[in-house]
């Protein structure tokens, strides 16, 4: 006796897919569609209520507050670095404007040294004249003497006034000191 569970088929393979093929693939996809529903539906679901929640809401509430805060310090940074380029501007302008002075002031130093050299020089050369000035007034004095001397020996002889004979030796000195100066 054959086994009971290999019954064959009377009809051809070919025969049984073409009849219950419509129905079964139907089913076969009503029931992948009723799959893939649940296992997207559940989990959106979960999704949903785990999104509504209070500990979702307020970790929403941080984010934005974090991101108004990352906001307001990323302007406040910008402002900064306006500010510290601002700051490096004015420092290079000042450098500038202090090397600048420094070459005015350097130069200005020059020129003042090389009058006061000017100007040595030129009291060297006063004071030479003024040693040989004051050297001509003794000189000049001396021959004053001398002649105040002689016109006292020719006046006491012709008994003139003395005041009168001392005028020209006086007169002859002021104009040696006049050539002198000029």
């Amino acid at each position: 006796m054959a086994p009971i569970l290999y019954d064959y088929c009377r009809m051809p393979m070919g025969d049984i897919w073409k009849e219950d093929g419509d129905k079964r693939c139907k089913l076969v996809v009503g029931i992948l569609g009723l799959l893939v529903v649940v296992l997207l539906g559940v989990p959106l679901i979960f999704f949903i209520i785990k999104a509504n929640s209070e500990a979702c809401q307020d970790g929403l509430r941080a984010v934005m507050e974090c991101r108004n805060v990352t906001y307001l310090l990323q302007q406040e940074l910008a402002e900064a670095q306006r500010g510290f380029r601002d700051a490096e501007e004015q420092a290079v302008t000042c450098n500038q404007t202090v090397v600048a002075l420094m070459a005015s002031l350097d130069a200005e130093k020059a020129q003042g040294r090389k009058k006061v050299e000017e100007l040595e020089g030129e009291i060297t050369t006063l004071n030479h004249k003024l040693q040989d000035a004051s050297a001509e007034v003794e000189r000049l004095r001396r021959e004053n003497h001398v002649l105040n001397a002689r016109i006292a020996d020719t006046d006491s002889a012709s008994s003139q006034d003395s005041s009168c004979a001392a005028e020209p030796p006086l007169l002859i000195l002021l104009l040696g000191l006049g050539a002198l100066l000029l």
